[in-house]
């Protein structure tokens, strides 16, 4: 389990990263995750984090950047796998609202069928939910599930969940192009949207890091337009994450344990890294070490190199 960042967040600010979930344990496999493939497949719920040690983590840090004059925004649930499937979470963050600061939740609504899940992530301040489809074929083909799951279960969930919420609900939908980037599709999710959710705003993103899959690409901006525009058709406040999120990353000791706590869950591009590393006093010869040691990996995607951390199951 990791504490990581702030890191700038185009949805939350300034977000405190906090990591409750060992190394790429998920529900899914999606074709254009940025960490890459799914090392452990579970739809299983257990008792992953220690909610008091994480707890007492993030106070700790918290007075940190207190003391340095930085700012946090939301403490973010943003795992490298699936939040809910650790059994501690509403104990973790009923511990976590004690700072006072709010809490946010980042979940692919896999498991959002149980009534558990639901009831833990009532404690959360700002949840974010993904409907990447509403077509099961498709769902399929983007978000790869696990066998176990059921589609209009998972619909039938979120639903249920929206109608007693009292946070801020978003909801997240990634475009991949040639999959669910056409208008049908749109239209069939603005809908779900419209009537089942009712989100306080609606998230329309792409592949802007490195993606699992070498052949998932972003749709083109024109693309893009057309899907503000169905989902604006719906009522539904809707903003789209397209661009990059800046290099305000929040380093307040060692850089290069703080650059491989980032780059395990957010894969920094290079200039951010450069950057990090400049307000510390330290070169890139450190990066280069850690690519050496095969700690790091560069990925270049479009324009611009990225940072991936590298890590084998079941490493924190």
């Amino acid at each position: 389990m990791s504490i990581f960042g702030p890191v700038p967040s185009r949805r939350l600010g300034s977000s405190l990263g906090i990591n409750n979930i060992p190394y790429k344990t998920c529900s899914y496999t999606c074709v254009y995750c940025q960490i890459g493939l799914t090392l452990r497949m579970e739809t299983r719920r257990r008792r992953y984090s220690d909610p008091e040690e994480l707890a007492v983590r993030v106070k700790k840090r918290l007075l940190q950047l207190a003391e340095a004059g930085e700012r946090v925004d939301y403490l973010t649930i943003v795992p490298d796998g699936e939040p809910t499937l650790d059994l501690a979470l509403e104990e973790l963050l009923s511990r976590l609202k004690e700072t006072g600061i709010p809490v946010a939740v980042i979940s692919n609504a896999s498991l959002i069928s149980k009534a558990d899940v639901r009831k833990a992530l009532h404690v959360a301040d700002w949840v974010s939910l993904k409907i990447d489809a509403l077509s099961q074929d498709l769902w399929k083909r983007i978000d790869r599930p696990h066998p176990s799951l059921d589609h209009d279960d998972i619909l039938a969930g979120m639903e249920e969940f929206a109608s007693f919420y009292k946070g801020t609900l978003c909801s997240e939908t990634m475009l991949v192009k040639g999959l669910n980037d056409g208008p049908a599709e749109l239209e069939k999710v603005a809908r779900f949207l419209s009537t089942s959710l009712n989100p306080s705003k609606a998230y329309i993103s792409v592949p802007t890091r490195p993606p699992a899959v070498s052949w998932v690409q972003m749709p083109d901006a024109e693309t893009v337009a057309i899907a503000y525009a169905i989902f604006a058709e719906q009522g539904i406040d809707t903003e789209t994450l397209t661009g990059y999120e800046g290099n305000a990353f929040v380093v307040t000791d060692d850089p290069i344990e703080e650059i491989l706590n980032i780059t395990a869950v957010h894969p920094m591009r290079s200039d951010a890294v450069k950057e990090v590393l400049r307000r510390k006093g330290s070169d890139e010869k450190s990066i280069d070490r850690l690519v050496s040691e095969g700690k790091i990996r560069r990925v270049r995607y479009g324009d611009w190199v990225y940072y991936v951390r590298v890590m084998k199951e079941g490493e924190q």
